[in-house]
């Protein structure tokens, strides 16, 4: 018997079903507690569990109203997870002033639209302040672990998500050494990514905190496991996956989630990027590149692409997020065109073919059912949290959990809206 093929599309879909789906049952009561049969019952899905994402780099970054509109309108349409930009050079860029106004208006807005955010990154080499040069080797990583504090601890409550260290696979080795990348030489990575964790876990000890890197090769894993070993509390392991060269493919983006899902870890794709125009030819990654545009045809193999690889890591029960990057060809990294809408806001086919996805494919709802002769109805639906209304006398909501059997849950209630989360988040019932 042949060896099932985990990208073919059957097997994607099945473990769809599998580990995004969970079957409920609502159970309706009166305020007597006897069961109500036949009352109309209504279930559609108000959010999703798993975080579909992008940075928001250019969240209020448009002079042009009506684009800094659109960019709001599109990103909150389809996205409930944001990564805001906390690179030490461009945040503090003189010691002492930072840029905390402009990201907690961000984080703000966020949250308005319920966004959950990331703050994007802690500890990096490529991106630090020049003052940082004019110190002391040794007065360096005071300096670092001080601004992991100030950060994490000023921003908690709006921004519980951090990528903690970022590249540290490369850091000790960078080709313009620089003192961050020259103290972890110094120290080891190791030692640094824990020093780096355990001052953001002291600052808030309940956020989570991520190791991300662009590395996915055998020195990254090592470095986990050296990371693990030596007791660092790593939450999530951050996987970076820009394809501004080549397309990985279903089957290596598959493999490498195999691989990485062995350290039993969530895994967070953190940077995401397809092209809809030429693919990089030169080595420059830190340059504005003019002229490099979308095309019609780059714009439908980004969206078969896109389709293609997000089947494949939503079916995986390890990812938790996938994070793409950039939302506008308006300002993406390098000026390419890597954006799910273009510079005008207008939707390529990628973004529509993702609001078929989050928003239909893989969403719940709206469902019409009615309950039965013991008041329940039964249903298979997409975490996270579901609005169900029932609609029969009498008026009053009064939501009591009953005991749940295997993957099923039941909820008691009388008349009402109600919010509930799927039986993969608790199963809680909670009055509207």
């Amino acid at each position: 018997m042949g060896q099932i093929n985990p990208v073919a599309d059957e097997a994607i879909k099945k473990r769809i079903v599998k580990h995004r789906t969970a079957q409920t049952t609502l159970t309706v009561l009166d305020p007597r507690g006897k069961p109500l049969p036949n009352a109309a019952v209504t279930v559609h899905q108000v959010r999703h569990k798993f975080l579909f994402g992008c940075n928001a780099y250019m969240l209020g970054g448009y002079r042009a109203l009506a684009l800094e509109r659109a960019y709001r309108k599109r990103f909150s349409g389809l996205l409930n997870f944001a990564t805001l930009p906390f690179y030490w050079g461009g945040y503090e860029p003189r010691e002492g002033r930072t840029d905390k106004k402009r990201l907690r208006e961000m984080a703000r807005w966020c949250a308005s639209k319920s966004i959950r955010t990331k703050g994007h990154p802690l500890c990096w080499h490529t991106e630090v302040p020049a003052w940082l040069a004019r110190k002391k080797p040794d007065d360096v990583g005071e300096l670092q672990w001080g601004r992991i504090t100030r950060e994490v601890k000023g921003f908690a409550g709006l921004i519980d998500t951090w990528d903690a260290v970022n590249e540290a696979v490369i850091m000790p080795d960078f080709r313009s050494p620089n003192p961050v990348s020259a103290m972890c030489k110094r120290m080891g990575r190791v030692e640094l990514i824990q020093r780096a964790f355990a001052a953001a876990r002291k600052a808030n000890p309940g956020a989570t905190l991520l190791l991300n890197d662009c590395d996915t090769s055998p020195r990254y894993e090592k470095l986990i496991r050296d990371c693990l070993a030596a007791g660092v509390k790593i939450d999530v392991i951050g996987i970076q996956s820009h394809m501004h060269r080549r397309y990985w493919g279903a089957r290596k983006a598959w493999d490498v989630c195999e691989r990485f899902a062995r350290f039993r870890r969530p895994l967070h794709f953190t940077e995401l990027t397809i092209l809809s125009g030429k693919l990089k030819t030169d080595d420059d990654w830190h340059g504005r590149h003019k002229g490099w545009d979308t095309t019609p045809d780059g714009e439908k193999r980004q969206a078969r692409q896109v389709e293609e690889l997000y089947r494949v890591l939503f079916s995986h029960p390890a990812v938790e997020a996938i994070t793409w990057w950039d939302f506008s060809d308006g300002g993406a990294w390098q000026g390419a065109p890597a954006g799910l809408v273009r510079k005008d806001m207008s939707p390529k086919a990628a973004y529509d073919a993702l609001t078929r996805l989050v928003k239909n494919e893989w969403w719940t709802g709206e469902l019409r059912l009615t309950s039965d002769a013991d008041g329940r109805v039964t249903f298979r639906g997409i975490p996270r949290r579901l609005r169900a209304r029932v609609q029969s006398r009498p008026r009053h909501v009064h939501p009591r959990p009953v005991r749940q059997a295997a993957r099923d849950s039941t909820y008691r209630t009388g008349k009402g809206d109600i919010e509930m989360s799927s039986p993969l988040t608790g199963c809680r019932a909670a009055p509207r």
